[in-house]
């Protein structure tokens, strides 16, 4: 039998790696995944779960020893009613844990999540997915941190009335002084400032003024894929001065210039043929008394009319003759490779996007993808201890950092 510490084959130095320090992935939307499908229900992620690309088993099979559950609403809602929605994500994502205490443990400290993956639970934090939740609350933001959750994303798709986002048309040029209040608050608690969805001018912006590193919870490299949601060489290149990281995602749209040309090629074929734009409606909360299973069946019927309905014919002759490219595990890596050469090996995480997309590339479908990834860059001579710190090691650095740099911290300090 090979002995596994000197086997140098990309298959046991990935596994060496993980071992030694599991996935931190930066993103899932697990939780509103299961807002839509389950009426918020959080039964059978115990058993395998096909219609996800999420649930225990394959959590397990993947590597992840911490996960950082996204309390995503829309950034399109009212800003009162998002933070209402994000209560709710809170709530769910507690059940969640709750629900598992032999597989899932709540932890809010780098060091809770070192001691729930020594104890074999998979460490779960919260993040929140754009400062639309907070209704330009201070006080809203550190109830929030209260219930645990580790970081606020800026923006997501839209601005908020303080912070430009990457697909919106530019509102304050970046960050306005209540954005800046904003990022002075999060270093304040210890909560970790993420740039992923914001506009340039809000990464240097954020950059400059944060007194703790930042993250980008899943983002890639515009460098490779000149996507908005990327980010460029030049905001890489400061991360090593702020301590900061990049984890970067598996989105196709964000990895492959192949999937992102038919995405835009597709849209352009709905306009010509002046199709309606395919809208998703934000599935509602039970409400007292209801049940899960009723609120599941009316968010599928409306998806059944709505985006997941059939493509008209006329689209569907666009279809046929355009098949949907599949983005790989190789591009994926090649983003990896990037960030490393302009940010630095102790700059860079990952963070997947599972269940916040209707799929991810052809050899990373779910969750337990993520040693597919770290073979392939140990094909490429990346060492166990390179990719440990990819994985992981990275990331519980920076969210030590922020709570060693918190001036009053919500949470004891390490």
């Amino acid at each position: 039998m090979t002995d596994s510490s000197t086997d140098d084959s990309p298959q046991a130095v990935a596994r060496r790696a993980l071992r030694r320090t599991p996935v931190v992935d930066g993103h899932n939307d697990l939780p509103v995944a299961l807002r839509a499908r389950s009426g918020g229900s959080v039964e059978g992620l115990d058993r395998n779960r096909p219609e996800l690309h999420t649930d225990l088993p394959r959590l397990r099979e993947g590597g992840v020893g911490a996960q950082f559950w996204s309390v995503y609403v829309p950034s399109d809602l009212p800003e009162p009613v998002a933070t209402v929605a994000t209560l709710e994500q809170i709530d769910l994502t507690h059940r969640l844990i709750a629900r598992y205490p032999g597989q899932l443990r709540l932890a809010v400290t780098a060091d809770q999540a070192e001691d729930a993956v020594a104890d074999g639970r998979i460490a779960s934090l919260l993040g929140i997915e754009g400062g639309h939740s907070l209704a330009s609350s201070l006080g809203v933001l550190r109830a929030f941190a209260r219930l645990g959750v580790r970081y606020l994303t800026l923006t997501h798709n839209h601005n908020t009335p303080w912070a430009d986002s990457a697909t919106d048309v530019p509102g304050v040029g970046g960050l306005s002084g209540a954005g800046l209040a904003v990022v002075a608050e999060l270093n304040r608690i210890g909560v970790l400032v993420d740039l992923s969805h914001t506009a340039e001018t809000t990464q240097r912006a954020a950059l400059a003024a944060s007194t703790a590193p930042v993250i980008f919870s899943h983002s890639s490299c515009r460098a490779v894929n000149d996507h908005p949601r990327n980010v460029s060489d030049e905001v890489l290149a400061l991360l090593p001065a702020n301590g900061g990281v990049v984890q970067l995602t598996f989105v196709p749209d964000f990895v492959s210039a192949e999937v992102a040309s038919w995405r835009a090629g597709l849209a352009a074929e709905r306009e010509r043929l002046a199709l309606p734009a395919h809208t998703w409606a934000w599935p509602r909360h039970p409400a007292p008394g209801e049940s899960p299973a009723a609120v599941a069946e009316e968010a599928a019927a409306a998806f059944a009319t709505g985006p997941g309905a059939p493509p008209p014919p006329e689209l569907r002759r666009w279809l046929d003759t355009h098949p949907r490219p599949e983005a790989t595990a190789a591009q994926v890596a090649d983003h990896v490779e990037r960030a490393r050469e302009i940010a630095g090996l102790d700059h860079i995480g990952l963070g997947g996007d599972y269940d916040g997309v209707d799929r991810q590339p052809a050899d990373l479908p779910d969750v337990a993808g993520y040693p597919v990834l770290l073979r392939e860059l140990a094909s490429r001579g990346w060492s166990a201890e390179e990719l440990e710190a990819l994985t992981g090691r990275n990331v519980l650095r920076v969210l030590r950092e922020a709570e060693r740099r918190a001036d009053e911290p919500l949470w004891p300090r390490p």
